[in-house]
């Protein structure tokens, strides 16, 4: 998506660089003409390119897991349903996912409740139950 930094001057926020969790367009968090806060990644001065994050304003996996306690529930969004890697993921936070078990029947978007099972700092991970 192209975000007009002042003046005329637009940078390229992709996809990748909106969140930790999946998405399927950008719409998921923004509308056309909201304001929002952004970093400057590179510049391409040769090809006149600018290219900006939004997620790494989110803070990082330890401040965004904070807070979050084993065995309480939480509220979640379905972001991706692999039947073959028996997993689903989990939206959390808004750059912070975590993994249950796969489910039939569940949609991607679709807001669920978990249960907090495991928190493994020391892998950046979370898995959790959806009740």
């Amino acid at each position: 998506m192209f975000i007009e930094i002042e003046g005329g001057l637009c940078g390229l926020l992709h996809i990748e660089d909106i969140s930790v969790s999946r998405m399927k367009s950008p719409s998921e968090r923004f509308s056309i003409g909201q304001k929002v806060n952004v970093m400057i990644k590179s510049i391409d001065k040769e090809k006149g390119r600018i290219v900006l994050s939004y997620k790494e304003l989110l803070g990082n996996w330890e401040e965004n897991a904070e807070g979050l306690e084993e065995k309480s529930i939480v509220d979640g969004i379905i972001k991706e349903a692999d039947k073959y890697k028996n997993g689903i993921f989990v939206e959390l936070k808004p750059n912070l996912v975590g993994m249950a078990e796969y489910k039939e029947g569940l949609v991607y978007g679709q807001r669920v409740k978990v249960l907090i099972k495991k928190i493994i700092k020391s892998k950046k991970k979370i898995k959790v139950v959806i009740v």
